[in-house]
């Protein structure tokens, strides 16, 4: 699928989790990054993983616009900085999961990025 194709249309996420995803915005040069809404719905939950790249380092940047009632909770082995709606991460090399969302919905926005090595 063609990137102009996925832009404003909501798609399965990866892990098949459960979780939908947005693209807004995104480019392969001069750096390659990605921004997407993503939506966690009742019952969804992303375990325990990391995102390999070919080459560089990848960064990650999610802004928790909603919490879940209950459930939903990002659990990072090592986040670089890490507040209540602010998660920072490499998920290439950091272990990062979402517990299941046991009541409400769940809506964040996510920035990606990877710099070359």
């Amino acid at each position: 699928m063609s990137f102009l194709s996925k832009l404003f249309r909501w798609e399965r996420g990866r892990q098949n989790s459960g979780y939908d995803k947005m693209l807004i915005c995104g480019a392969l040069w001069p750096l390659k990054f990605d921004t997407y809404l993503l939506k966690f719905p009742e019952g969804s939950e992303i375990l325990a993983h990391t995102d390999k790249v070919v080459s560089g380092k990848h960064y990650r940047l999610n802004i928790v616009i909603k919490n879940a009632k209950v459930g939903g909770e990002f659990i990072c082995a090592a986040p670089i900085f890490e507040t209540k709606r602010i998660k920072f991460f490499r998920p290439d090399i950091s272990e990062h999961q979402v517990t299941k969302i046991i009541k409400g919905n769940r809506y964040l926005l996510s920035i990606g990025w990877v710099k070359n090595t």
